[in-house]
């Protein structure tokens, strides 16, 4: 049985794995880290979850917490991970982060957008970035999986098939994107309160959100070449789900709907978690919120020659903690599919 530790348990993204994991015959979850809750059962962080994981939460000992698993996935601010990281590779342990840490390959990069000194660089050269459906061979033997943000996951898939099929230009890229408020984390800001979100929908990060540079970095390597893209990130009144619209031009014209939707398909046809819809029709994230999956719907609008991408899923889901479990199984040698295979929460 593979044994798990998850270091910030108590965040949603950390919840929604413990949820994810607490039922699964063939992982055992030997430590949650919490130094907010510790010395407290799970289960009364989390009521849903009494009865099905009561383990008490426990502090942030590095030393003794390295010892009980051999798989371990952090849900840490970023900076903090480059102090937790490194340890843990250290003694032998292989690792999914949620940090946006690992995520670069070019530090500088990083530090530029981030604002802050990276804490160990040495790492950045050996972490796979945690996108099965670009890096799945890399993330089976991966020492070091960089989960990747949730933002980047919904607009890189929507816009991956395009790109590496030189369907459209690699200038000009728009994207909007919109997050449930979620994707801010379990936190007490005034911005994310009930009052302040609800009835209300307001972009934020207009032209330098973080997620900018890791969308980039990821079309570049698709395209060969530089991509620059125009992100606006957007905050909407619910709880979880996310959807991006990608707007980008035709390299050539007359081709139609039908026809790209069918090389969408082709592109993913064994992918098990992405669902291209039927030509003309468009996601909705009340169809992938509490699940894994992510639906991409085209349509060419032929008065100006762009294809406009839509792609949705939920940003705990496939936005992160779905996505971690998806390459740890991968990681294990596990079934990819592996208790990720559920409807999403229509209602």
């Amino acid at each position: 049985m593979l044994k798990l530790g998850i270091i910030g348990a108590t965040g949603y993204v950390g919840e929604e794995i413990v949820r994810l994991l607490a039922r699964r015959k063939d992982i055992e979850i030997t430590t949650v880290v919490s130094n907010t809750f510790e010395g407290k059962p799970y289960s009364s962080v989390y009521p849903s979850l009494r009865g099905i994981f009561d383990k008490v939460c426990e502090k942030l000992d590095i030393e003794k917490i390295a010892e009980k698993a051999d798989f371990f996935i952090t849900a840490l601010p970023h900076s903090v991970s480059g102090e937790v990281v490194p340890y843990l590779i250290s003694k032998g342990k292989r690792v999914i982060d949620h940090s946006g840490d690992f995520r670069f390959r070019d530090v500088s990069v990083y530090e530029k957008w981030y604002k802050t000194t990276h804490l160990a660089p040495q790492l950045t050269k050996d972490a796979v970035y945690g996108l099965p459906e670009l890096y799945r061979d890399k993330i089976k033997n991966a020492r070091l999986v960089a989960d990747p943000g949730c933002y980047p996951t919904c607009s890189i898939l929507g816009i991956a098939p395009a790109l590496v099929n030189k369907l459209v230009s690699k200038k000009g890229i728009i994207i909007d994107a919109v997050s449930g408020v979620s994707g801010a984390g379990r936190k007490s800001e005034l911005a994310y309160s009930f009052c302040e979100t609800a009835g209300n929908f307001k972009a934020y990060g207009v032209c330098n959100h973080r997620h900018t540079p890791e969308i980039e970095q990821e079309l570049s390597l698709l395209a060969d070449e530089e991509v620059l893209v125009s992100f606006t990130p957007h905050l909407a009144p619910m709880k979880r789900g996310m959807l991006a619209t990608c707007y980008l031009d035709l390299v050539a014209s007359g081709i139609t709907t039908e026809e790209i939707r069918d090389i969408y398909f082709d592109y993913y046809r064994n992918e098990p978690f992405v669902r291209v819809l039927p030509a003309g029709e468009m996601p909705e994230t009340k169809n992938v919120a509490g699940s894994n999956f992510a639906d991409i719907g085209v349509m060419v609008d032929q008065r100006l020659n762009k294809l406009i991408v839509v792609s949705a899923i939920d940003n705990l889901g496939k936005g992160s903690s779905g996505q971690a479990v998806q390459a740890l199984n991968i990681m294990a040698g596990f079934n990819e599919t592996e208790g990720l295979i559920t409807p999403g929460l229509y209602i």
